[in-house]
């Protein structure tokens, strides 16, 4: 990721600066999350320097906004490849990456530094709007907007240019459904119960049907790259999963309706249809890799064998296929039926599905995306696994699905103790929280949560090194080819 020389495209190179800026985001999301761990466990660490709730804050914040930044690096990324053009008004691309760069270093500025304060009309607009996920303050939502609605000019613009391929129509209609969901949570009412009502339509449907449609698109090109899968095979994937991801996401909100005061038939309605989210993806996957595997045993019959020329890539979209289908939709449906979110739901349940469905179902994607843009940008024909890129899978999932275990055995305690037995009372809440089990699975997510930032640290050391070895040991090969010739 330290260059991009051999990119022919600006939008190309615009893209590793916004995947560069992810990966630091990244890094600041998983220090965040470790002092929250330890005040879990250490409520007096940091105690009247860093308060939990702003730790808290910026490391849910920041985990959006990189995900934020590597989706929009991706499709910058992807945009050449599909359509065949230069992205459309690259320049103002340009500007908008800076733009956005500097108002989230701000924000993230005033969070850290602006801990306690009143609340009041000025502070929605400087410090924060208080709503979680979305606490960005009124003027940072604005320039959200408006980088957003520039990217989204320069990706249709762009697309009716080129080449109108599957890929990039799924993409350029979900990127118009992504920009207007976000409006949702643009405005402000004092009722408790229609202010919820409209974030969850931002957190739900933002994340659970337009991100997973935009990891969808994603995969599908990452797989005709790498392994060069028939298009027309994911791109039929990917409308069937443009109609259950809609529809289910649509009416998968409603398990969140019960709770704000809505009729209790949103509970069922809700429940079914959240469970069937990742069902494409996974069939993509597995469709894809059926359809290949039979292509090489044919080829290898034919002793004409085709290479996966990028293992690094290909392992993290295996791990998403996997990670999708656990984080998003086992543990998702572990407390989405009514009959037990009576008792699970606020819960560090919710927590653990929410750490291994983020990582499983989005990081994953767009760590493979990285790997890609590298490959590209030092011009290396074929990029194979390194023990740090080994180190990384393994640490990263590993830790993950180790804190989303521990979170789950906290989540047991509490449901046991908090809900069932004690009624669910403040008296409950602290009661349950001072027993051995909640306080030993803290203690394994705090140790959990370091072994995947140590994998952290071995994938932002391969991000930066990978592509320079490659190139150079590609060099070597070729010069000793061209001798022995």
């Amino acid at each position: 990721m330290l260059t991009d020389a051999h990119l022919k495209y600006e939008s190309q190179k615009l893209a590793m600066n916004y995947f560069r800026v992810a990966l630091v985001l990244f890094g600041a999301q998983l220090v965040m999350g470790l002092i929250v761990a330890i005040q879990f466990v250490y409520p007096g660490f940091l105690f009247e320097i860093f308060d939990f709730s702003v730790a808290r804050m910026v490391h849910i914040n920041a985990l959006v906004v990189w995900m934020l930044f590597a989706m929009i690096g991706s499709v910058y990324y992807m945009i050449p490849d599909e359509t065949g053009e230069e992205a459309v008004g690259i320049k103002l691309g340009k500007l908008a990456f800076w733009v956005l760069t500097a108002a989230i270093t701000v924000v993230v500025l005033v969070f850290i530094f602006v801990q306690v304060g009143s609340g009041s009309e000025a502070s929605i607009w400087f410090i924060n709007e208080g709503r979680e996920y979305l606490e960005a303050p009124r003027w940072a939502d604005i320039g959200i907007v408006a980088v957003i609605l520039v990217f989204y000019y320069n990706v249709f613009a762009t697309y009716i240019k080129g080449k109108r391929t599957g890929i990039m129509t799924v993409m350029v209609a979900n990127l118009f459904a992504l920009a207007g969901l976000y409006l949702c949570g643009m405005f402000f009412t004092d009722n408790i119960s229609m202010d919820q009502y409209w974030w969850w339509w931002v957190i739900h449907l933002w994340v659970e049907a337009t991100w997973e449609v935009f990891v969808g698109t994603l995969a599908a090109y990452a797989l005709i790259k790498i392994i060069g899968a028939k298009r027309e095979i994911v791109e039929m994937w990917l409308w069937i999963e443009v109609l259950m991801l809609f529809g289910s996401g649509i009416l998968g909100l409603g398990h969140h309706y019960f709770w704000i005061g809505t009729p209790e038939y949103w509970w069922e309605i809700g429940a079914l249809f959240s469970a069937l989210e990742p069902v494409p993806l996974v069939a993509m996957f597995v469709h894809v890799l059926y359809d290949w595997g039979k292509e090489q045993g044919h080829a290898e019959a034919k002793g004409d064998a085709k290479v996966i020329n990028n293992t690094p890539a290909m392992a993290w979209i295996v791990a998403n296929a996997f990670g999708n289908f656990l984080g998003a939709g086992i543990w998702g449906f572990f407390h989405t039926l009514p009959q037990v979110n009576i008792y699970t739901h606020g819960t560090q349940f919710t927590a653990a599905h929410g750490h291994l469905s983020f990582f499983g179902a989005y990081a994953t994607i767009l760590i493979a995306m990285m790997y890609l843009a590298v490959q590209g940008a030092y011009g290396i024909k074929r990029m194979t696994m390194t023990f740090k890129t080994k180190m990384s899978l393994f640490l990263t999932i590993f830790g993950v699905l180790g804190m989303a275990v521990a979170l789950t055995i906290a989540g047991y305690e509490q449901v046991l103790v908090e809900r069932a037995d004690l009624g669910g009372g403040w008296d409950a809440f602290f009661t349950a929280q001072n027993l051995p089990w909640y306080i030993q699975a803290q203690g394994w997510r705090l140790v959990m949560g370091i072994v995947t930032f140590a994998g952290f640290v071995y994938l932002a050391w391969d991000l930066l090194t990978i592509g320079a070895v490659e190139s150079a040991q590609e060099e070597s090969e070729g010069a000793a080819a061209a001798a022995t010739a």
